[in-house]
């Protein structure tokens, strides 16, 4: 099995200038992360403003994002929603923007089952070529992601 992810790859913020997202700014950390070394970034992560953006400007910070790496780094884009149908949408639009991965949140404030959350990471999934990185937020999130070999 081929290992897509390795190394270091930083959370990003999503700088804002007047209630709007400051594209010079973004450009300028994206950089900054190249210069410093890192293998990759998470734009829109729950760190980059994920819950608090629109899906237009989702889908723009993550074709910013690509654009500014210009392939010399990955680009592990912030699609997890709480709604499946949403968390969908964001990845198959990250996969047409040329990101490299998706990275999805377990549903927070909700409380899916461990079969709910098998069914809503799999038609995830299911509906990309992406390669899935999950993670959840322990604070926040009601049900855990586990696994046992």
């Amino acid at each position: 099995m081929e290992v897509m992810f390795t190394g270091t790859y930083t959370a990003i913020v999503t700088p804002f200038r007047n209630n709007a997202l400051d594209e010079a700014a973004l450009k300028r950390l994206i950089a900054s992360q190249i210069k410093g070394g890192v293998d990759g970034i998470v734009p829109v992560g729950t760190t980059g403003e994920s819950p608090t953006v629109d899906c237009e400007e989702h889908i723009r910070i993550i074709a910013l994002a690509v654009k500014f790496a210009a392939g010399k780094i990955k680009v592990l884009a912030g699609t997890g929603a709480n709604a499946t149908n949403e968390a969908i949408q964001l990845t198959q639009a990250a996969e047409e923007v040329g990101a490299d991965g998706s990275l999805q949140v377990a549903p927070y404030y909700n409380k899916p089952s461990p079969e709910g959350l098998f069914q809503h990471f799999r038609a995830i999934a299911r509906a990309t070529k992406l390669p899935i990185m999950l993670y959840s937020i322990p604070g926040v999130a009601a049900s855990r992601l586990a696994w046992t070999r």
